[in-house]
C-alpha cells in the first residue's frame, strides 16, 4: 500500500499541483491549487485512487459510494471498478448533482436504482478546503434516506474541512494533507 501512496503522491505533484493565484470553490483566494481531476483522469492515477479508497473503506461495511459532480465522478467510478475487480467488494456509485436535473426526473442523485433506501454509503471528494461540498453531498444523501458513514478525500488543504465535517457529524479521512504531501515530496 505504501508503494501505491508514493506513486499517487508523485502523480498528484506532477499533474495536479500548481503554484498560482486562484479563487477556490469556497470563494477563498489561494496562491496554490490542486486540480485532482488531472490525476484522477489519468489511468494510473485512477487505478491508484481506486485502490487506496478501497483499502480505506474496506472495514466500513458500506453498500456503496457517492460524490458531488464533477470532481468526484472519476473517483467513485475508479473506486467502484477497482473494488469489483481487485477488492472483492461490489460498491455501486451515486453521483450527487449540484443542482437538480432540469429535465426528466429532476433528480439530485443519479444511480440510486442500485441501492436500497437506507443503505450505508461513503462520500468521496477530490480536494477539501472548507468541507462545504462534502457536507452538501452528505446532506442530500441523508435527505434521500441514506446513511453517510464516512467522508474521504484525496487531498485535504487543511483549511477547516476536517473541523466542519466533524461539527456536521461526518467522520472524515484524507489520503493526503497538503503539508504531508509537500513534505514527503521535499517541497
Amino acid at each position: 500500500m505504501q508503494e501505491w501512496r508514493n506513486e499517487l503522491a508523485a502523480l498528484l505533484l506532477s499533474k495536479s499541483y500548481m503554484e498560482k493565484d486562484v479563487v477556490l470553490t469556497s470563494g477563498k483566494r489561494s496562491n496554490y491549487y490542486f486540480d485532482c481531476r488531472q490525476t484522477a483522469l489519468h489511468p494510473k492515477g485512477a487505478l491508484l485512487i481506486g485502490r487506496l479508497f478501497v483499502k480505506m473503506l474496506r472495514d466500513e461495511r458500506i453498500h456503496g459510494i457517492a460524490g458531488m459532480t464533477l470532481g468526484a465522478d472519476p473517483l467513485v467510478t475508479a473506486t467502484s471498478l477497482v473494488g469489483q475487480i481487485e477488492g472483492g467488494v461490489s460498491w455501486p456509485a451515486i453521483i450527487v448533482r449540484k443542482e437538480p436535473k432540469g429535465h426528466g426526473t429532476g433528480n439530485y442523485l443519479e444511480g440510486v436504482a442500485n441501492f436500497s433506501p437506507t443503505d450505508r454509503v461513503a462520500v468521496l471528494e477530490d480536494v477539501t478546503t472548507t468541507g462545504g461540498s462534502a457536507i452538501k453531498a452528505s446532506q442530500r444523501l441523508q435527505n434521500a434516506g441514506f446513511t453517510v458513514v464516512r467522508v474521504c478525500c484525496v487531498l485535504d488543504r487543511e483549511e477547516g474541512a476536517a473541523e466542519a465535517l466533524a461539527e456536521a457529524g461526518f467522520p472524515f479521512t484524507a489520503m493526503f494533507t497538503r503539508s504531508k504531501l509537500l513534505h514527503e515530496a521535499g517541497k
